[in-house]
């Protein structure tokens, strides 16, 4: 089936239209089923070599991108930067027509830098795939959050969905709140002063910063993490302090509606931003599901972006 969305990189999710993201969902819909059957190998991809390109640490993101290109029957090449010429000094855009000479076929790349993956698809003949740039866009994350919502909730529109905590360096913020505005939810941003994207309601957002009235009779309980890596200076007094007022546990979670799902894209700092009486909570928390739904998500990207490829998908 011809994917509706057309172009030959995933960059972002603020162009995305609903009816682009609709299909790559129902896409990645059908192989989650896959992944649950006992034959999970297809051939979809047979003859395409993927190459896993990342300049940060990452569990969830990387592996779940090889394994979904595997299950697709696809070549993989995971590059550990540390191991390779960048070590040495070498410059994005060198790496770029190194890896451009070799004819892959889908650049996944993870940098620490806003705007690099952007700036390295514009170098390459392949198609890339933007797997977290900086603090600016992840785009296959909230995918596959919308995903794990909609089968639990079957819809998105008119849902309400809190996101809660460091959303100013938070790249799942912001693509989450392009990708579930497109699809007609409301979203609510609930987090410290010193940790809110500044002018954050030029973005259609409601801004909290007292967590139970942010999540007050919301349906989606979306928690990030406390991205130390990227900070620099005092955003939060304390981690203590921190969890007193936006962590989340039982009692801050009744303000939200009795069947509210709690989500969070993980590495999680259990006893910072979520109390692990909620995390393993199997009835409201589905942030296992959100993994497993990421291996789902990232083999209907490969697959689109493939398809595009092979019609000449623009630029």
């Amino acid at each position: 089936m011809t994917p509706i969305y057309a172009q030959r990189h995933l960059l972002g999710t603020r162009s995305l239209t609903a009816p682009e993201i609709t299909d790559l969902l129902d896409r990645a819909d059908r192989y989650a089923a896959v992944n649950r059957s006992a034959e999970k190998k297809l051939a979809v991809l047979a003859g395409r070599t993927v190459v896993n390109l990342f300049y940060e640490n990452s569990t969830r993101t990387r592996t779940s991108f090889e394994l979904a290109a595997k299950r697709l029957g696809a070549d993989v090449v995971n590059m550990q930067t540390g191991a390779s010429s960048v070590a040495k000094g070498e410059t994005l855009i060198d790496t770029a027509a190194t890896l451009n000479a070799m004819h892959p076929d889908v650049l996944v790349v993870r940098h620490q830098d806003s705007g690099a993956v952007s700036l390295l698809s514009q170098k390459v003949n392949c198609a890339v795939v933007n797997a977290g740039d900086g603090k600016h866009e992840h785009p296959t994350q909230a995918l596959l959050d919308a995903l794990t919502i909609r089968r639990r909730k079957g819809r998105l529109a008119g849902l309400k969905v809190a996101i809660c905590g460091d959303v100013l360096h938070s790249r799942v913020a912001r693509s989450n709140i392009h990708l579930l505005a497109a699809m007609g939810a409301e979203v609510r941003l609930v987090a410290p002063r010193t940790l809110c994207i500044p002018g954050a309601e030029s973005l259609g957002v409601s801004v909290f910063h007292d967590l139970r009235a942010g999540i007050a009779d919301c349906d989606i309980v979306m928690m990030l993490r406390i991205q130390n890596e990227r900070m620099s200076g005092g955003f939060i007094p304390s981690t203590r302090e921190y969890f007193r007022f936006f962590g989340l546990d039982r009692e801050k979670l009744a303000a939200a509606k009795p069947d509210a799902l709690v989500m969070h894209p993980g590495p999680m700092n259990r006893g910072v931003e979520i109390d692990s009486d909620i995390a393993d909570d199997v009835e409201r928390s589905v942030i296992r599901e959100q993994v497993e739904m990421g291996v789902a998500v990232r083999m209907a990207v490969l697959e689109t972006l493939t398809l595009n490829l092979a019609r000449g998908g623009d630029r």
